[in-house]
């Protein structure tokens, strides 16, 4: 999947998606990672928490760098806190090393990595699953990267994998066309977005000369026309140990490991490639396109107005960096930033965002805002002009400069709290700064950047003479919904579902795995009930200076009505906007001076709470949740303000593919009284009021109803009174209100729609039916089932029929939302029109051959090692080990459901699964949505 985002505000973190193929953009502020900081030395005015008054972080400090004999680099760290391990291999081959014709074609050639070696002839994606490695892979400007965290013991067999498709992955024809179709699919899913097509043209414009101005996947036009041979060049060219970085972080010991990687890649031959003796792009920082001041105008289908402009930076190595990206800190960083306050606040723009991106030969900065309703984007331009005209004019307060720093530092330590993460930011560092110790150097430099250094780079950089400016303006969207059908009449085609890969097929090309680790136990969180009913559960970990809270409150949209549609949401939104005692500015200034995060956001069934904080600060992050959850005070003009914020928000949703599937689909599974049934719309928004949300929040914000984990380096005792003193004075009064949930009885027959959105180029199909709930007692069986069918799009039956036979779409996958009541089942794809009915039928087609012959007992003991092995894989990462000790509280499986887990899914026989096929699997009742284009009927 090419993906292009912005991940200054949370580190270096790569989302690990459920669909493989991945590329990044990674900025300057991403890859700073600290070798050495100080997480606290202010005085708090609550007691610590923490378990030391004062404690240092080195990110760097036990890494050890190794090249073999054939010139790969290897960094090894040993992280000894969960009992895996993450391999990561990083070439340095990207978007950069393309031109015109060629674009995109190291992204294909990262796709073709996944089809096999001459060794092995398989998808790998059914290799990684057997392991149950959290597996995946990104393409950026400069490199492309592949990454697997596993079970320690499985590290060689991991080594061995990378090491084949280093040397002897597999480049035929036929599947090279195959793939095509499904990158074709995937850039045609990101024409779907305004935003991404108005981003294309500005940085065309702005690099015109230079690879950078590249979109980084590619575009249709080029993949179309790559031959096998133009791919292998590639792969023979760049794909070598001495243009390689093999990273290893994790539960492992280093000598062993190195004689295992010496084994494995040190039979790999170094081609001393070119790669290696190519120069890096001077670093520009005169605009290269001409003069002009004229924007670029985009005026296409869409919902809402879009500005998107860019500032040409120099390369990572630059000492100006650590400057920049503070003055990006204090331009966007947070609600107290100078472009928040301008344009967000003040109600011109919706939302807006920033970053400075340092890559190895140039970078940019780039910041990109949606119009409020009614606003002009000639209007944001000019606030935006004004407000760096102030900066390099006027400088920076020393506040402001100290409020960056900390906001900078906490974000690189808070980004770098699990291996994988920590894992990826050597990569970055070494293959863009070519120092895996880069972020030493770089925060030291931060510490040391004055406010004049800041004000002499906004000089510098942000001058109207070197920006590319972009508006996207929208033509009139006329949406329409096919109508209901209630048979199976488009997609009657008669497709036979390919047969099932063998277990034992997979199993034969797998490498050994080490049994002779010693098993560990999970420690389960201490359970707190205060005096008012609420719920916490705290477990201590002290791996890293920081501390993760996640939170549930019963108020979500369950309890909305049609009429109010949006009022959890709207409440959820506004809880932070100010209190009793403080305004919500204050509110915020609390959190972002010390570089910690807190925000309510409502679901179907509750209200999520999401906070993270440096160990030292986690006093303010309690107290700033216990001032909102008890004196929100709902200010009339901050709730209007983000009444318009989200009025915009719905307008491109109802021009997002997925959101207008979803929406219909659930309009369709369930009735109108149903709470699944209820979503916003302009009339429903502008009928709520502020008494509403005031009385939503005193009925439904109430302790009885409230969960809290906490994960993190604190001491439980100091934590516990904490959270008694701060929180033991909220109180509710009576029963909690109760949702009704009518039943839900299937679709008599197929029902297929077709809601048609003007202006896109890839289909969003969703195929389902009302489903099950958590507590289901077939609930693990249908986890194995679901995991057979459609839980890995590279290895289930759905993945391997629809992607890989057919190549009909780039991602497939289904799942079971089982909730505190029945959510639905679900098969999501994204196709082009003209494939979607075959892949629909085929994946019909599939369901009934599973349903009425079921799966064999192969494939469910495949399914269950790979749940198995993926469970302790995700436990090791902070947030979502917190978000699973949530879960278990709220649906009252118990704190020991975390170690139980395991067993459960071991226990589920192939009888099991079989019964679960036949009484959850309904091909002949699905609820077909595909949204996007009007659907036609296929050339195939």
């Amino acid at each position: 999947m090419y993906f292009r985002s912005n991940f200054r505000r949370r580190g270096l973190l790569i989302l690990l998606f459920s669909l493989c193929f991945s590329a990044a953009v990674f900025t300057t502020k991403a890859s700073s990672a600290p070798s050495e900081v100080l997480v606290s030395q202010r005085p708090s005015t609550s007691p610590s928490v923490t378990s030391t008054e004062t404690k240092t972080l080195k990110l760097t400090q036990d890494v050890r760098k190794t090249v073999l004999d054939n010139g790969l680099t290897v960094l090894t760290k040993e992280v000894h806190t969960a009992p895996v391990v993450t391999v990561q291999v990083w070439y340095k081959i990207g978007s950069h090393n393309e031109a015109p014709g060629v674009n995109g074609i190291a992204h294909q050639l990262e796709h073709m990595m996944f089809k096999g070696t001459k060794e092995r002839p398989i998808q790998f994606g059914r290799l990684f699953s057997a392991l149950g490695s959290a597996s995946n892979a990104f393409t950026s400007y400069d490199q492309t990267a592949y990454f697997g965290t596993v079970e320690r013991e499985k590290l060689k067999a991991l080594l061995v994998l990378e090491a084949d498709r280093m040397q002897n992955s597999l480049i035929e024809p036929q599947q090279l066309d195959k793939e095509k179709r499904v990158v074709i699919s995937e850039l045609q899913g990101y024409e779907n977005s305004p935003s991404y097509r108005l981003n294309r043209a500005v940085m065309r414009a702005a690099f015109p000369t230079q690879p950078y101005g590249l979109p980084v996947g590619g575009t249709k036009a080029d993949v179309q026309k790559f031959t096998v041979d133009q791919v292998l060049e590639y792969y023979r060219k760049y794909y070598s140990p001495d243009n390689a970085t093999l990273i290893i972080v994790g539960d492992f010991q280093t000598e062993p490991t190195l004689a295992a990687v010496k084994e494995t890649f040190g039979k790999v031959q170094g081609k001393h490639s070119a790669a290696q003796s190519e120069k890096n792009p001077a670093s520009p920082i005169q605009n290269p396109k001409s003069k002009t001041q004229n924007p670029i105008i985009l005026r296409e289908e869409g919902s809402a107005s879009f500005l998107h402009e860019v500032y040409p930076l120099p390369a990572i190595n630059h000492p100006d960096v650590p400057a920049l990206d503070l003055m990006d800190y204090v331009l966007t960083g947070g609600r107290n930033s100078r472009l928040t306050q301008a344009l967000v606040e003040s109600g011109i723009a919706s939302d807006m965002s920033g970053g400075a991106i340092n890559l190895i030969g140039a970078g940019w900065y780039e910041l990109s805002a949606t119009a409020a309703p009614g606003q002009k984007l000639e209007k944001i331009e000019q606030v935006l002009a004004s407000e760096l005209a102030k900066l390099r004019d006027q400088g920076v307060a020393q506040e402001e400069l100290n409020r960056a720093k900390t906001q900078l530092t906490a974000n690189v330590i808070l980004g770098n709290r699990d291996i994988t993460s920590q894992a990826t930011q050597l990569g970055y560092d070494e293959l863009s700064a070519g120092d895996y110790r880069y972020t030493d150097r770089y925060l030291a430099a931060v510490q040391k950047v004055s406010a004049a250094d800041v004000q002499r780079v906004a000089q510098t950089y942000l001058t109207s003479g070197n920006r590319t400016v972009g508006f996207f303006e929208p033509t009139q969207l006329e949406a329409k919904a096919g109508e209901g059908s209630t048979g199976a009449g488009k997609t009657s085609e008669n497709f036979s579902a390919g047969s099932p890969v063998d277990p034992a097929e997979v199993a034969k090309y797998l490498p050994q795995i080490d049994s002779s680790t010693t098993p560990t136990t999970q420690a389960l969180p201490e359970e707190i009930r205060l005096a008012n009913g609420m719920r916490i559960l705290l477990l201590p970990d002290r791996s890293t200076p920081t501390v993760t809270l996640t939170g549930y409150i019963r108020g979500g949209t369950e309890f909305d009505s049609q009429a109010k549609a949006g009022l959890a949401s709207l409440t959820a939104d506004n809880v932070m906007n100010g209190t009793k005692t403080r305004d919500a500015l204050e509110i915020a200034k609390a959190l972002e001076e010390r570089g910690a995060s807190l925000g309510f956001g409502a679901n179907r069934e509750g209200v999520n709470i999401e906070g993270n904080s440096l160990a030292a600060d986690l006093p303010i992050l309690i107290q700033s949740l216990a001032d909102v959850v008890q004196n929100a005070t709902f200010p009339p003009d901050k709730l209007e303000l983000t009444r318009q914020q989200m009025l915009t928000a719905l307008k491109v949703k109802l021009d997002t593919p997925s959101q207008v599937a979803i929406r219909t689909f659930q309009q369709t599974v369930y009735p109108k009284n149903h709470p699944f049934y209820a979503f916003p719309t302009e009339e429903s928004l502008k009928g709520i009021s502020r008494e509403d949300v005031m009385n939503f929040y005193q009925k439904h914000y109430r302790p009885d109803t409230t969960v809290l984990s906490l994960v993190g380096d604190f001491d439980p005792a100091k934590v516990r009174s904490l959270l008694e003193t701060q929180l033991s004075s909220w109180q509710d009064s009576g029963q909690p209100p109760v949702a009704n949930y009518p039943k839900v009885s299937l679709p008599q027959t197929r029902v297929e729609l077709n809601p048609v959105l003007p202006g896109k180029a890839q289909s969003i199909t969703l195929l389902g039916y009302r489903g099950i709930e958590r507590k289901d007692p077939r609930y693990y069986a249908a986890l194995v089932l679901n995991q057979i069918v459609g839980g890995d799009t590279l290895s289930s039956r759905l993945g391997t029929e629809i992607r890989d036979r057919l190549g009909l779409t780039y991602g497939i996958y289904s799942y079971f939302q089982a909730g505190l009541h029945q959510g639905p089942f679900l098969i999501q794809m994204q196709t082009a029109p003209e494939d979607a009915q075959k892949a629909i039928a085929s994946t019909i087609a599939l369901l009934q051959q599973i349903q009425q012959k079921g799966v064999t007992s192969s494939e469910v003991a495949a399914a269950k090692r790979s749940l198995t092995s993926e469970y302790p894989v995700g436990l090791a990462e902070p947030d979502s080990l917190a978000q699973t000790i949530l879960n278990n509280e709220v649906y009252n499986l118990g704190s020991s459901e975390l170690r139980n887990f395991v067993s459960k899914i071991e226990a589920v026989t192939l009888e099991q699964v079989n019964q679960a096929a036949k009484e959850l699997l309904h091909p002949e009742n699905l609820v077909v949505v595909t949204a996007g284009p009007p659907v036609s009927a296929s050339n195939n």
